[in-house]
């Protein structure tokens, strides 16, 4: 999906400057419907999405769910936040104890161009580079190690402390999880 409405404007040099991103928290599967209570009281939301299919007992369906469950983007006043709380659908806004965070709009942008892309793309765990993770299924099911990128492959990592050694093997990222 794209974003929808517009977001009120600062201006500085007369050139309009929109508020930035924010993430907004909503309750489970109510993400369409806070979307759209902010689309009607004239905010600028978004809400990507992506298409997954699932199969019924007597047919195969293709559903649009959130690329982020749980979670929409909107633009707005930080300083304005009350009728962003009092959306339906809406639990919080993320941020740092009482201040809402801005999401980068380089961040926005990336999921945008990833969408707009025509490439298949679904939610996966956020794994950073030296974090601990384990296999879930296949050949290394179970095995446990540390993720290491290698160029554009990623790679878990077995160590023998004692002999102060490691081996790398490629895995597929659909394969592993966080600890």
């Amino acid at each position: 999906m794209n974003a929808i409405g517009s977001a009120p404007l600062a201006t500085t040099d007369s050139l309009p400057v929109p508020h930035p991103w924010y993430a907004i928290r909503t309750r489970s599967n109510h993400e369409n419907l806070a979307a759209a209570v902010l689309e009607g009281k004239g905010y600028e939301y978004y809400l990507p999405k992506y298409r997954v299919r699932r199969r019924w007992t007597d047919r195969v369906v293709i559903a649009e769910l959130p690329l982020f469950p749980g979670y929409v983007f909107c633009r707005f006043d930080a300083r304005q936040r009350l009728p962003i709380l009092t959306t339906p659908g809406v639990v919080s806004i993320i941020g740092f104890g009482n201040d809402p965070a801005p999401i980068a709009e380089t961040e926005i942008a990336a999921i945008q161009t990833v969408l707009n892309s025509g490439f298949a793309a679904q939610p996966c765990p956020f794994l950073r580079e030296g974090q601990r993770i384990r296999v879930k299924y296949g050949a290394l099911q179970g095995l446990e190690g540390i993720l290491l990128k290698k160029k554009a492959d990623w790679r878990l990592v077995v160590s023998v402390t004692m002999l102060q050694r490691s081996i790398a093997v490629e895995v597929d990222s659909d394969s592993i999880m966080p600890l």
